[in-house]
This record gives structure tokens, sequence and C-alpha cells, in this order.
């Protein structure tokens, strides 16, 4: 057994940070960039890079791009670039070759982040992090054998523990994706961590839940060619977004792609067939036979790390609660990321420890900065795209009335399709502005189509920016685009 180290404090430092994904690492490089003494300490991955990097947006993007291309494959005949038509999308992906590569990249990502903590002069170690006394100071679990400068070179064992103490301390710990408790033989199928471990394509799968990581893995299993029940709780998906998204990609799923929406329903049971296959009973009684169960029902805050001992308040949600500044109850402990609920966005995370770091470090002038919540654009990697910023229809007229809302809607076919004579093949555009008041101030945007997520950011800083219908329309369109309805719409 490892021998456990004195209980005082090993070092001290200005800044402590308890989580290395994104969030955490923007802050403690802006706060080492300010002259601070910092330590970051990664908890969950033993990598630095959090959910994003390691089983998250990185690696998902990887795989919508081997699922788009998988789409635009039969896009290659009506273009005549092709001999044959495709009579089917079942292809010869190469899931394991594929993963190999998509691994890769990502492990070059943990060490791009590796070394530019190492740039800004920010010490960092891996290990479980815990608070163990109401000074604040941070017991630290190693999670393996490493070397760390330093501590003059100290080589540490799996499962050693060191303890440390910081003047302010930032808790980034993140999230984990859950597997319900209530279902018998719920452990028998896996979460999108388990989907990065995959090392062969299954033909046939069940995805749970109607959000963006089960739309997402739904569409890419379904390009790849590999046969998806969709389940869900409700008649649509996406169900937190604007209902012309809810319903266009909903249907598209359904109608066009072929994936297989079971609504209204759950599961009951799972079980393991003798034939290798996963048995599931759903709540209607019907039994589904499937290589691999997916769960995308939700995730939980990483809060295990002895919060009591410092007073930290959890909301209902078990979420770290914090005010506008990313203060906790306890005045030198922060939290910011998947860990406190809002938004809980790769950027938004970044954006948030960036303006932290400015605040405490920075000097006066940065006294009042922090990050503002609104009209955060966001996308979902379905197929076709989406994406939202500000307010649904529905919130808009709770919001303000339905008197004092006016809603722009265009659908269309995009230029691109018009080659295809195939209906199936033509992807839907479908675009939505939101405005309010009588000078048709921008409050909402919503796009379904090619190219969603790139269109979405540039329309971002113009609806942070103010912008009314009128400046919408006072852009000359770039023709022939997609994006120029939105400059053109009546």
């Amino acid at each position: 057994m490892a021998p456990t180290l004195t209980q005082q404090p090993l070092k001290n430092f200005d800044y402590l940070v308890i989580g290395g994904g994104s969030g955490g690492v923007a802050s403690a490089r802006r706060a080492a960039k300010y002259g601070a003494k910092v330590l970051l300490i990664e908890s969950n991955f033993n990598k630095l890079g959090g959910t994003c990097v390691n089983v998250g947006c990185v690696p998902k993007k990887v795989m919508w791009y081997a699922s788009d291309l998988a789409h635009k494959r039969a896009d290659l005949f009506p273009y005549k670039l092709d001999k044959e038509k495709q009579t089917t999308k079942y292809g010869d992906f190469n899931w394991s070759q594929f993963k190999q590569k998509r691994d890769a990249y990502v492990s070059r990502l943990n060490g791009i982040y590796e070394s530019n903590l190492k740039k800004e002069k920010v010490d960092y170690l891996f290990g479980f992090a815990r608070f163990v006394n109401d000074q604040g100071d941070v017991e630290v679990t190693s999670t393996g054998d490493q070397v760390l400068p330093f501590l003059q070179d100290k080589k540490v064992q799996k499962g050693e523990k060191l303890v440390f103490s910081g003047d302010k301390i930032l808790i980034a710990t993140g999230g984990t994706a859950i597997v319900p408790p209530d279902v018998e033989g719920a452990e028998l199928g896996i979460t999108s961590n388990g989907f990065f471990e995959l090392e062969q394509q299954p033909k046939k799968v069940a995805v749970v839940g109607a959000g963006y990581i089960g739309v997402e893995l739904s569409g890419v299993f379904n390009g790849l060619g590999t046969e998806v029940d969709f389940i869900i709780r409700g008649d649509t998906v996406l169900r937190s977004f604007d209902d012309i998204i809810q319903n266009t990609i909903t249907s598209y799923y359904s109608d066009n792609l072929g994936i297989n929406i079971i609504k209204k329903s759950g599961v009951k049971k799972v079980e393991q067939g003798a034939n290798g296959k996963k048995k599931i009973t759903l709540l209607n009684g019907d039994i589904l036979e499937v290589d691999e169960l997916i769960w995308s029902v939700g995730r939980k805050s990483l809060v295990s790390i002895g919060l009591d001992k410092i007073g930290v308040k959890l909301n209902d949600r078990q979420q770290i609660e914090t005010d506008e500044y990313q203060a906790t109850a306890n005045p030198k402990v922060f939290s910011l990321g998947d860990v406190v609920g809002k938004a809980e966005l790769t950027p938004v995370a970044i954006a948030a420890g960036r303006k932290l770091s400015n605040r405490l470090f920075g000097g006066p002038q940065f006294k009042n900065d922090r990050l503002d919540y609104n009209n955060i654009p966001s996308a979902v990697f379905s197929h076709p795209e989406c994406g939202s910023i500000g307010l649904s229809t529905t919130e808009a007229i709770e919001k303000y009335g339905k008197d004092d809302i006016k809603v722009y809607n265009s659908k269309f076919t995009a230029m691109y399709y018009a080659m295809m004579e195939d209906q199936n093949d033509k992807s839907p555009t479908v675009y939505r502005i939101v405005v309010q008041g009588p000078n048709e101030k921008v409050v909402g945007l919503h796009l379904v189509g090619d190219g969603s997520a790139e269109i979405l950011q540039g329309f971002g800083v113009a609806i942070k920016m103010g912008a009314t219908k009128a400046d919408f329309d006072n852009c000359v369109a770039i023709h022939p685009t997609s994006a120029e309805e939105l400059v053109t719409m009546t």
C-alpha cells in the first residue's frame, strides 16, 4: 500500500484549480499569465482536456464528419462523379481503424494541453481531490505514478496522498453521464463515454434519450450504416429547443433517414441474451434485440469532493450554487462549467474561467469582469445540423406576451440538393427569426440545415450586439447561399 503523507499542506498556491477540463485549464492559464502561482488538479480522466476533448465534442465532431461524408457519398452519382447509384447506405466504414486515428488525434490534443500549461508555468498533477477541513485544504490521491517538478521532481505512486492549500480555489470538476438507477439491468448499457470505447461498429443499436447527445449519436450511427432504434419519452427530440427545430429534426430522422423513433416510451428492463445481444423490454411491452444500448438520459455534476467541509452549497439538482461572479457561499471558493449546470457548453466554461481569473488576478480594471449568460449560441450536430440563440418562440411569448412578438419563418430546399432526384436525399432547411417590440429586436434565431453551426456563429455576434430585423434586412445578401434567407426574409 502506498504511504500516506502528512496532512499538513506540502505547498500553498495563489490559485488551486480542481478540474483539468476546458474551463479549469483556461482559468489556470489566464491566472498564471498575471503572475499567480497555480496548481491544477485533474481528477477524472488522468489526462487533460476534460469531457469535451476526451469523450465529448471533439471526438464526437470527428465521428460526425465521418457520418456526414457517408451521407454525401450517395450524392456523387447525381453530380455525375460516380458511374453507379449507391443502392444501400451500408458501406465499408472501418470503425476500428478510424477509432485508432481519432484516438491518436485526441492524444495529440492532450499533449497540447500539457504543453500549454508548462508554457504558462502552471503546475499540475493527476489525482482525485477532496477537501479535508474547513480551511479548504485539498487532499489529492494520485491516480497514477508521476513525477512532480514543482515538488523537486518528487516521484509519486498511484494511491499516494498529498495535501495542498490555495488562497483562492476553483472547482471545475464537470459532470458525467447518467445510467438510470431505476431500470433493471441498466448497467448492461453504455453511455456516451462507452460509445468512444467501442472497438467495432454495432449492426443495431438502441439509443435512449431525446437530448442533443442522443440525437447526435443516433445520426452518426445511422449515417455509418447501423440500424437505430431511438427511444424518447415525448413526441419530439430536442425538447429544450424551439418547436421548429424539434419538429423538423424528428420528422426528418423518422421519415427520411429511416431511424426508428419510438415515441412516448422508455426502458423497463435490460437483459443479456444468449446470442450476445441485449434484450430490451420497453414500458409499452415491446421487446427489442440490439447489439448495443446507449443511455443518453442526462448528466450529473461531480460534487463528491467534500464540499460540506467548506460550506459550499448545492441546489436541488445537486449542482454548485454560484452568483453572477462564479462565487460560492465560501468567499475563497469559486466554481464554473458543467458542475454549476448553467449553459453546459465548453466555450461557456472557457469564457467564464478567463473572466474569473481576470477579476481575481488581473487588477482593478477587471473588478466587474463576469460572463453574460444571455444569448449564448449553441449548435447540435444532427443530420442536418441545427442551431439556436436567444429565446424560443414559446419563451419569447411567455416573457413579452403574444402581442409583442412576431415570428418570421422560411422553409426551403438548399441549392445543393437541386441535382438530387430522390426526395429522401434532400435535407431540409428551416429558419426562424423571433422579434420583439415595435423596433423588432431579434430575441431568437433558430436554424436547421447544412452549415447551421457556421452560419449561427456570425449571426450570434449581431444578436449579442442587439440587432433588429431592420439590421438583418439592411445587410446585402450573398447569393447563392442558404444564409441569404436570413437577410431577405419577409
